[in-house]
């Protein structure tokens, strides 16, 4: 005879605050490598966009954006000529390179380099 578990909705854990406002921030496509990025150094508009391969100039626009209102990075624009722009992470965002780093080394031992086909063509 097979033992009935009833399901008690208090027995489960919420998932905790901090981890959903990380996820909903970093979880976004595109804001991980921006921020590995920049862990390494302040760099230029054109210099992220070419060390991140497939993103557009718009997404990049519009993630730098929500990472600097997020408290993560600064902008910084030198007059130049030419003109040029900086992106440098702040206290808080520079704080993420540990856990960036402990996560690159997971994806090393548990996630096989060739995953689902994410870039058409040859799907």
């Amino acid at each position: 005879m097979a033992v009935e578990r009833v399901h008690e909705a208090s027995a489960c854990k919420r998932v905790d605050g901090g981890i959903t406002r990380v996820f909903q921030l970093l979880g976004k496509r595109w804001t991980g490598p921006i921020v590995a990025v920049l862990v390494e150094q302040p760099t230029h508009f054109a210099d992220l966009r070419r060390a991140i391969p497939g993103i557009s100039e718009r997404m990049l626009s519009d993630r730098l954006t929500e990472l600097g209102a997020a408290g993560l990075l600064v902008r910084e624009v030198d007059e130049g000529p030419p003109l040029r722009v900086t992106y440098r992470l702040t206290e808080s965002g520079a704080a993420l390179e540990p856990a960036l780093k402990e996560l690159g080394r997971w994806a090393e031992t548990h996630l096989p380099e060739s995953g689902p086909c994410t870039e058409p063509p040859g799907c």
